[in-house]
């Protein structure tokens, strides 16, 4: 049992398959760099505040932060052996230091120190998330301000229905990622609490400074019950949850990719690097991005529902059950970035058609609404002037014509309101750019939504 740092209570040898299974140095590994920097600010607190020796606390944090270079530079390689990636560091740095390595661990448990590691890990990785975000609501902003007269059909239940721009279309999504932003920052500052100090449930009795450790490690607050501190993944979940947000976005995105590209569409043509071909059919050319992003969402939704049934029926304060929490939230975190970095790229070197917007904008009779509108500005009741035009439609597609091209003397059978300018009014340039009110379509109106996004990210 020499090899156990927990040895003393046990006579005899765990058995290899309970080490095995019991182990997590396999994903936990990678919080290597917050164990020790979380460490090296406890080491300070306790020789601060007299606890251990003051010289012994500053050979620790030496110890430490050359155990830190070495595995930066891939001179210490982790022991697949060891139990998790706390008591790798501790072991190796008593095997350096010897009975002063030994008093680390002096008035904190692996409860409260994991439960600083991941969050402290999570605080990182939550920022690269959204710079991610931020990049890519910048390339849609970018394509945007390209697009604001560019006409193309809006949809609802993928039926044409009214006219609207590729911009107007574009900071849909950029408003949808504007909330995963601030879902993201709401996220951090609950993360940002500093548990260490907690113990294992019920604190220490030795007189530790824990504001200190929170102030060296640069957290807003402390903990406020220890029970709470250890057994506390909320943040996790809401992380998770934030993320699975996000998804369902990029995978929403992705499906209307998906179809855009597709030949009944053509909207857009992806960049060769972005797509790829058939094994069989050499006229192929696939979206394999986008397909994996709305499979990989459904990845994700696992994940989160891995640690809300996890959570949901343990009581306090810390149980082996959530060891668990890493791999899904690790999973969830590395898939969202994977995601992120290949759909930016991909939707900036994507080339956009225009005159296939057009085109199928003018089918469809996607202006019926203005020409409705049209009857209402000359004093007509909108029901009235709704039947009509729906009529006028029925019309169309018998003559096989569309609304633009339907002869004056047809409108006029129906009411004496129309004359040539119909014709103006129903024009789809008109239909999208008098669209003016504040969130609509219209050039002016999209550029104010542009500004408003970026003086958000």
């Amino acid at each position: 049992m020499a090899g156990k740092m927990w040895a003393g209570r046990f006579t005899k040898e765990v058995d290899e398959r309970v080490n095995d299974f019991n182990s997590s140095i396999s994903f936990d590994a990678r919080m290597y760099r917050q164990d020790i920097e979380g460490s090296i600010a406890h080491a300070t607190m306790l020789g601060e505040c007299g606890i251990i020796d003051m010289d012994e606390s500053r050979k620790i944090i030496e110890g430490l932060k050359g155990i830190l270079a070495d595995i930066d530079s891939g001179k210490l390689q982790f022991d697949p052996a060891a139990e998790d990636v706390h008591m790798f560091v501790e072991a190796e740095l008593t095997a350096r230091l010897g009975d002063t390595g030994k008093r680390l661990h002096t008035a904190r448990s692996r409860n409260d120190q994991v439960a600083l590691d991941i969050r402290m890990n999570l605080k990182a990785e939550t920022l690269e998330i959204i710079e991610l975000v931020k990049s890519l609501e910048k390339t849609i902003v970018s394509i945007a301000e390209k697009h604001l007269t560019t006409v193309m059909p809006g949809y609802t239940h993928l039926q044409r229905a009214q006219p609207i721009t590729f911009a107007h279309h574009l900071m849909a999504y950029a408003n949808m990622l504007l909330r995963d932003l601030g879902r993201l920052r709401d996220c951090y500052k609950r993360m940002n609490v500093m548990p260490l100090g907690s113990g294992a449930l019920a604190s220490t009795t030795y007189p530790i400074d824990r504001q200190r450790v929170c102030d060296i490690l640069g957290f807003d607050e402390i903990t406020q019950n220890s029970l709470d501190g250890v057994s506390d993944r909320d943040f996790c979940i809401e992380l998770i949850s934030a993320i699975s947000v996000l998804m369902m976005h990029l995978s929403r995105f992705s499906e209307e990719i998906i179809m855009w590209c597709s030949w009944e569409f053509k909207f857009i043509e992806l960049d060769d690097a972005y797509a790829t071909g058939s094994s069989i059919m050499p006229q192929k050319k696939n979206p394999d991005v986008t397909e994996l992003i709305r499979g990989k969402t459904g990845r994700v939704y696992g994940d989160l529902n891995t640690l809300l049934v996890m959570m949901k029926g343990i009581p306090l304060a810390y149980n082996k059950d959530m060891q668990e929490d890493k791999e899904a939230v690790f999973d969830a975190i590395d898939t969202v970035k994977l995601c992120l970095k290949t759909f930016d790229p991909m939707l900036a070197t994507m080339t956009v058609l225009p005159e296939n917007m057009r085109a199928a904008a003018a089918k469809g009779f996607i202006n019926a609404t203005d020409c409705a509108d049209y009857l209402v500005k000359k004093g007509m009741p909108f029901r009235d002037a709704y039947k009509i035009t729906g009529t006028l439609v029925h019309t169309c597609i018998e003559k096989g014509c569309t609304l633009e091209t339907l002869p004056l003397e047809e409108y006029k059978k129906l009411t004496d309101n129309f004359d040539e300018d119909v014709y103006e009014a129903i024009s789809l340039e008109t239909c999208v750019m008098q669209r003016k009110a504040a969130g609509g379509p219209a050039p002016e109106s999209v550029k104010a939504q542009i500004e408003y996004v970026k003086a958000r990210i």
